[in-house]
C-alpha cells in the first residue's frame, strides 16, 4: 500500500532529475564555439578574427617574385615586396592598424570590428572589416592632373565564418573596392567600383598546424582585363606567441586593394609566387 502511494511521487522525482540533467547539457559548452581562425589572415583574405583588447600584433608579410623566371633571380627571391604592420586591439571587438607596404609604396590604415561570435544562439562569426590605402609611387609625370585624392584606394568587407568541425572552418566575405584613380594602362578594362566575393578555408591538420586557401572572384573584371583573380593557398604553424604562415599566392600585394584588384599573376600559366607572413604579440 505504501509503495503504490509513493510511486508517483518517486516517478516525479525521477522526472525532474532527467529534465535537470538534460537541461545541464543544453547548456553545456559547444564543442565549436572556439575561433574559427586563429590568425588574423587566411592567406590574403582577412579573417573574422579580431585582436583581443590590449594586445599589440606586428605582422611582417613577404611576397616574392614568380617561380618561372628561375635562376635569374632566383626564382623570385630578388623581387620581395614587404608589408610590415601593427594592429592594436582598441576595445574587446575592435581593433586598429597601419602599415606600410612597399608595393607601390603603399601606406595603409585598417579597421575591424566583430560583431557577432559562433555560439549555441548565433550559428556565424561576423565582422566588419575596412581599410585605406595609399599609393605614393603614383608619379604627376604620368598624370599631371593628379591630385592628393587620386593616391587613395578603399575596400570594405562584410567577413562571416562558422567553425563547422574541430577541424574545418568556412568563410565567406562580399567585398567592396574603390580606386580613385583608375591606372592608365587599363582603362579599357578596369573600373572605379569593384564588387567581389571572397571565400576561404581552415582545415586543421593537427594542434599546431593548419591547411588553408582563399579566393576573391571580381565580378567588375571585364573578360579582357590583364589581371585576375586571386587565390592563395598555404599553411599555418603555430610556436607559441608566434603565428608563421607560409604561403604560395598569384598576388604580389599585400594591401587590401591591390591584391584584390591588382593580381598579375596566372596560376595556369606558373606565375605563383612563394610568401610568408609572420606574426609576433605583445
Amino acid at each position: 500500500m505504501l509503495m503504490m502511494v509513493a510511486m508517483p511521487f518517486l516517478c516525479l522525482g525521477q522526472e525532474d532529475d532527467l529534465f535537470q540533467e538534460l537541461d545541464s547539457l543544453s547548456q553545456g559548452p559547444q564543442l565549436f564555439e572556439l575561433p574559427a581562425f586563429k590568425a588574423l589572415q587566411i592567406g590574403n583574405l582577412q579573417s573574422t578574427k579580431v585582436v583581443d583588447k590590449g594586445d599589440l600584433y606586428l605582422v611582417v608579410a613577404h611576397r616574392f617574385g614568380d617561380f618561372q623566371n628561375g635562376i635569374s633571380d632566383f626564382f623570385g627571391l630578388d623581387q620581395a615586396n614587404t608589408k610590415i604592420q601593427l594592429l592594436y586591439g582598441v576595445m574587446s571587438d575592435l581593433q586598429l592598424g597601419i602599415s606600410r607596404d612597399s608595393y607601390e609604396k603603399t601606406y595603409s590604415g585598417t579597421l575591424k570590428y566583430r560583431l557577432y561570435e559562433q555560439s549555441q544562439e548565433r550559428p556565424l562569426n561576423i565582422s566588419l572589416y575596412g581599410s585605406v590605402d595609399i599609393n605614393t609611387q603614383i608619379q604627376k609625370s604620368v598624370y599631371p592632373g593628379l591630385k592628393p585624392a587620386d593616391r587613395y584606394s578603399y575596400s570594405f568587407q562584410v567577413l562571416s565564418s562558422r567553425r563547422f568541425s574541430e577541424n574545418l572552418s568556412l568563410q565567406i566575405a562580399p567585398i567592396y573596392v574603390r580606386h580613385n584613380l583608375v591606372d592608365l594602362n587599363f582603362t579599357q578594362t578596369q573600373t572605379y567600383n569593384q564588387f567581389l566575393l571572397g571565400t576561404g578555408g581552415r582545415y586543421k591538420l593537427s594542434k599546431r598546424f593548419s591547411f588553408n586557401v582563399d579566393y576573391a572572384y571580381n565580378f567588375s573584371k571585364d573578360k579582357n582585363s590583364l589581371y585576375h583573380n586571386p587565390l592563395t593557398v598555404g599553411v599555418d604553424i603555430e610556436t607559441g606567441g608566434h603565428v608563421f604562415q607560409l604561403l604560395f599566392t598569384n598576388s604580389r600585394a599585400s594591401n587590401d586593394s591591390s591584391f584584390l584588384t591588382e593580381t598579375t599573376g596566372d596560376w595556369s600559366k606558373g606565375e605563383v609566387s612563394f610568401g610568408f607572413n609572420i606574426v609576433r604579440v605583445f
